[in-house]
């Protein structure tokens, strides 16, 4: 097809070398300028990914354009594009639309622009905007990148912080999401996306605080979600309702919301293979954990916030802390929660460890009192010295002995006096005394048999009360144990 009129000399360069797909360098670096001899008008870039160029049996037609500073709008809205796109080292004065386009491969790398239309998108290959700098918002939505989405090293930032840097719902990516070491000013939007070959988001810095850095709820990734080694989120990461079919790993990584009350990471409701939240330094802002199911949660005390959400929590194995403070870490919620503490029993009940599931199971009942009203809080206390909430019921073997050991002592020193006849009482015996006394029922007929009088009286009633309340207490505790909830 014959070039069009009015062709720049630059332009018509681009048109004579677009059958062969051969390079046209304007510039090895980004135009500071409309120098005229850089200059190219998107509309002749269109036309030619259009199909208006002419083509080389043997080669393959290509636009690939470096150092230039385009001007007009880079529309393929809608279209079909059977060429490759390949920009770099180019500034363009307005964002390129590339919504509802179908497209080959397109890399736009090193270049410069004030936003990026990819609604509705789909490209046969990857899509690159690597170590660009785009000044305004890209929108991905719907997107169907079936050779893998680029980002690494880009410069993103949102117009104002009302807005989305990255705009995504529904994206689709094959072969791998990468936006490894950028740095994107303003929330990255990922909600419903699916990640088919995972997404890799290492070294890169997302800074929305006070907002939401990341929003990716309901996504789904396939291998891995790497938020790892330097990558830093200052907002809120949002993943709930996430999904990963491997892992999810914030190892080496900052969380920090911006303000304490805010989320750091809100990841209720996740599925995950393997969670590895081991960031560099504390959490800075609420983690909630919520009805998720984790196989394996690889953490440390170190980096847990001061609050955590972990009611509904369900996990197969725990790494990376002692017991005493996974006691600590269940109970991070301000808010008591039974659940927390039963899954963490039942797993060192699992993993073997009897004397440490009790130990939970005691350490809850604790957590619990402070919830109680100041009567049934007594009564918690009461049960936790007594028996151990039947935990521990040597604790009542424990007082018992050391009831009849006093007992045995004064009544031996100031025997009771005897109030039947001779013939109709049994012989008088300190300990068994103390025994009938202690047994809620008259046991040994000692009791009905002898009446201690001055101090005595006192240590016998009080023995009495105690022997009550030490059966009241293991009954209700064995109880509770049977029926913990």
């Amino acid at each position: 097809m014959a070039e069009p009129p009015g062709l720049s000399d630059v332009e018509r360069r681009l048109w004579h070398a677009f059958p062969t797909g051969t390079p046209v360098v304007l510039g090895d670096d980004l135009p500071a300028g409309p120098a005229p001899e850089r200059i190219v008008r998107a509309e002749i870039i269109a036309q030619l990914l259009l199909g208006a160029g002419d083509s080389v049996p043997g080669r393959v037609p290509a636009v690939h354009l470096r150092g230039a500073y385009v001007v007009g709008t880079l529309s393929l809205r809608g279209g079909t594009v059977e060429h490759e796109l390949r920009l770099e080292f180019c500034r363009l004065v307005a964002p390129p639309d590339f919504s509802n386009c179908q497209t080959r491969q397109m890399r736009l790398s090193n270049c410069r622009m004030p936003g990026f239309d990819g609604g509705g998108l789909r490209v046969d290959g990857f899509l690159s905007l690597s170590r660009s700098l785009i000044e305004g918002e890209v929108r991905l939505t719907r997107a169907q990148i079936l050779g893998g989405l680029r980002l690494n090293a880009a410069t993103i930032v949102a117009p104002d912080p009302a807005t989305w840097a990255i705009f995504s719902g529904g994206t689709v990516v094959e072969v791998g999401c990468f936006v490894q070491d950028a740095d994107i000013t303003g929330g990255v939007r990922l909600v419903g996306a699916r990640m088919n070959g995972g997404l890799f988001m290492q070294g890169t810095t997302l800074r929305n605080p006070g907002r939401i850095a990341l929003d990716a709820q309901n996504m789904i990734v396939e291998d891995a979600a790497e938020f790892s080694a330097g990558f830093t989120a200052l907002g809120t990461v949002r993943l709930r309702s996430a999904r990963v079919n491997g892992t999810l790993s914030f190892s080496k990584a900052t969380l920090d919301s911006g303000d304490p009350d805010r989320m750091a990471l809100h990841a209720s409701h996740i599925q995950a293979d393997e969670l590895l939240l081991w960031p560099a330094e504390k959490i800075k802002g609420r983690v909630s954990l919520s009805y998720s199911r984790i196989a394996q949660i690889q953490d440390h005390p170190d980096i847990w916030p001061d609050e955590m959400y972990l009611n509904g929590l369900v996990y197969e194995m725990l790494r990376g802390a002692e017991f005493k403070d996974r006691l600590s870490w269940v109970g991070r919620d301000k808010m008591f929660h039974l659940q927390p503490y039963e899954q963490l029993a039942a797993w060192y009940h699992a993993a073997g460890h009897d004397e440490l599931a009790r130990k939970v199971q005691l350490a809850k009942q604790r957590a619990r009192r402070r919830k109680l009203p100041a009567v049934a809080r007594g009564w918690n206390y009461l049960l936790d010295w007594t028996v151990g909430f039947g935990y521990r019921p040597w604790l009542a073997f424990a007082w018992f002995g050391a009831l009849v050991a006093l007992g045995t002592t004064v009544f031996s020193l100031d025997k009771p006096r005897a109030v039947k006849p001779p013939d109709e009482r049994p012989v008088f015996h300190a300990f068994v005394y103390t025994l009938d006394l202690l047994i809620p029922i008259d046991t040994f007929g000692q009791q009905q048999a002898f009446d201690p009088s001055g101090g005595s009286r006192w240590l016998a009633y009080g023995l009495v009360a105690a022997g009550w309340v030490l059966a009241t207490a293991l009954i209700a505790g064995v109880t509770r144990v049977l029926r913990p909830n």
